[in-house]
């Protein structure tokens, strides 16, 4: 081994033998989230904690303990319906809002575990990326959808008078069906959908499966339908109260979203 070699792995040693409390947390950190935090989330979390350290330290000392976060193994395939022009694109791709329960967005995802198939309907916030209200069913059809839209109504009924609330989803069949358009103008809605074949148009659902499939479905075996949906149950919990985001400065979105109302 070259000298200045040596002495390189001697110095990096010196220096990573000090965060002894540091590792300690990020073991922890690593646990609680079962695996699913890479070293930026870490070092969020980290600072959230008061510790003092940069993202590059974190790697270095997981790359020490042998972890990693998990790997996305699959991209998210969307649940296509039937194409029909029932609604105009107003969301345009901007997903940017500065207020809850303002700019919402669903779609339908299959999930299979051995030869068993069930669908998950949820409804995303674009202010904070939280799932408002969502549903597992056998069947992808109007019941589920029903019961999704009646458990967002109990929030979305809540927000202030005048505010302007807009669904997105794609062009599935669901969508289109009259029963769904009329409880959206019933509630004050405004129904947006993507273009015909054009997934980037409601890229922030997408991205939650993405997210989901990777962190819980794909991350272990399940046994059976059933484990899945208690898992996803604990998993959607976590999501909201726990999980926390860069683009929210470290917060997870049910903590964004207090935030932002005790500023109000």
């Amino acid at each position: 081994m070259a000298r200045s070699t040596f002495y390189y792995h001697l110095k990096r040693l010196g220096n990573t033998s000090k965060y002894k409390e540091e590792k300690k947390r990020i073991k922890e950190i690593f646990q609680e989230s079962k695996g699913r935090y890479g070293y930026r989330r870490i070092t969020l979390q980290l600072r959230n904690d008061g510790y003092v350290i940069n993202h590059k330290t974190v790697e270095k000392l997981m790359q020490d303990l042998g972890i990693k976060c998990l790997i996305r193994k699959k991209r998210y395939r969307s649940y296509k319906g039937t194409v029909g022009k029932i609604a105009p694109n107003i969301l345009n791709r901007d997903f940017k809002t500065d207020c809850p329960y303002s700019k919402l967005a669903t779609d339908v995802s299959q999930i299979s575990i051995g030869q068993q198939k069930s669908f998950l309907s949820p409804i995303i916030d674009m202010f904070n990326g939280e799932i408002l209200s969502y549903n597992v069913s056998d069947r992808a059809d109007l019941e589920q959808i029903n019961k999704m839209l009646k458990d967002v109504f109990a929030i979305t009924d809540k927000a202030p008078a005048g505010n302007k609330i807009l669904l997105h989803s794609d062009q599935g069949w669901q969508y289109q069906h009259k029963d769904y358009q009329n409880a959206l103008a019933q509630h004050g809605i405004i129904q947006s959908m993507s273009r015909k074949g054009n997934c980037l148009d409601n890229s922030v659902m997408e991205n939650f499966f993405g997210i989901m499939k990777s962190e819980l479905l794909y991350s272990r075996e399940f046994k059976s339908m059933q484990e899945f949906k208690e898992e996803l149950e604990q998993y959607i919990d976590w999501y909201n109260k726990k999980r926390i985001k860069m683009k929210l400065n470290g917060m997870s979105p049910v903590q964004y979203r207090a935030h932002y109302e005790e500023n109000l």
